[in-house]
């Protein structure tokens, strides 16, 4: 039975999740999530027991100094509750982790009994992958759910994948299953500069998620982080005339497969969110929020809670990277052609 104390009331509550790991190329998906909680100041408010889902020789625990006392940060998936401010509040469950390495189902259950008990109307979870996208141009994000209503709704894609899956596609089915609404954003990560950070990738992310949601999120420095991290990349790939041939090649059969839409339903989402942005006051301004309060975890430590600049970006890899956490392109979103974009296979 999950006991939720301190927590108020939540209006219109949509849960929005990433794991760290297999669907998290470049860190996109979880550094999107740790971008809300720490623009809304999120507070902790819940935290699955470590010990249920994680093999801590595979995800091993840290030990750190506060003070001069030392203490031990566990792998593990928590969740927090802030407040979109503005005409119409609604509140935001935020769920990030590892993906667990044991007892998926339950896991997926526990995730599902909090949104029970806070009456969540809809999960969203971010992922990403690998993809022959080109760094040079708009990251894409897909769209996709199980249910066939919400993407007519919604304008997604049915998902019709087929293979290994990880912890975003079992989640996603135990929505469905559960009948809570579910929706999965992919953002295609070059594999050709698939080490994290990603800034471009988690900015992508966050932009079709305001699209999806009407929301307006405030977005920092990330615009101007994902800039400095496609100049960095130019430079790199510049250095390299094969790199700089191979880019080249994606940047034309991008472009070609885009031509028929240049403009359309693209720009009329680019012009609202515009206008959503105008209307609270402009960028820089974020609007106004809350977290939940909670009390004392003696075990758990958000690191997120400073910001850094984005290391430079290593040197772009020539062929695909091997097996790995983000080193083959995930599972659950549609498979991807040369320019990114969506196919039936």
């Amino acid at each position: 039975m999950i006991e939720l104390e301190g927590v108020p009331e939540l209006i219109d509550p949509v849960m929005v999740a990433a794991f760290e790991g297999w669907n998290d190329a470049g860190d996109a998906a979880s550094t999107a999530v740790a971008h809300l909680d720490r623009e809304w100041k999120g507070e902790v408010f819940a935290a699955l027991d470590a010990e249920d889902y994680y093999d801590f020789q595979v995800n091993r625990p840290t030990v750190w100094m506060d003070g001069g006392t030392r203490k031990i940060t566990w792998p593990t998936t928590r969740l927090s509750v802030v407040r979109v401010g503005g005409e119409k509040p609604r509140d935001l469950v935020l769920i990030r982790g590892i993906e667990p390495s044991m007892r998926w189902r339950s896991y997926c259950n526990e995730i599902l009994g909090f949104a029970h008990e806070l009456g969540v109307e809809m999960v969203v979870v971010l992922g990403a992958l690998l993809g022959d996208t080109p760094h040079t141009r708009p990251v894409p994000v897909s769209g996709v759910t199980s249910d066939p209503d919400l993407a007519r709704t919604m304008d997604l894609e049915e998902t019709r994948y087929e293979g290994p899956t990880g912890i975003v596609g079992i989640l996603q089915e135990a929505c469905t299953h559960a009948g809570v609404p579910a929706v999965s954003l992919w953002a295609a990560v070059p594999h050709y500069v698939s080490q994290p950070p990603n800034p471009k990738a988690t900015l992508a992310l966050l932009n079709r998620l305001e699209d999806l949601l009407g929301l307006r999120i405030p977005l920092g420095e990330l615009p101007e982080d994902a800039r400095a991290w496609q100049l960095g990349v130019d430079q790199l790939a510049a250095e390299d005339s094969e790199v700089a041939e191979y880019v080249q090649t994606l940047e034309e059969a991008r472009d070609t497969a885009e031509l028929p839409e240049a403009s359309g339903e693209a720009i009329a989402r680019e012009f609202e969110r515009y206008l959503r942005r105008r209307d609270v006051g402009g960028p820089g301004q974020a609007p106004g929020g809350h977290a939940t309060e909670s009390g004392d975890m003696p075990y758990l430590r958000d690191t997120s809670g400073g910001r850094t600049r984005p290391p430079k970006p290593q040197r772009p890899e020539k062929g695909r990277p091997k097996d790995g956490d983000g080193g083959d392109p995930p599972e659950d979103p549609p498979a991807t052609g040369p320019d990114g974009s969506a196919s039936d296979d």
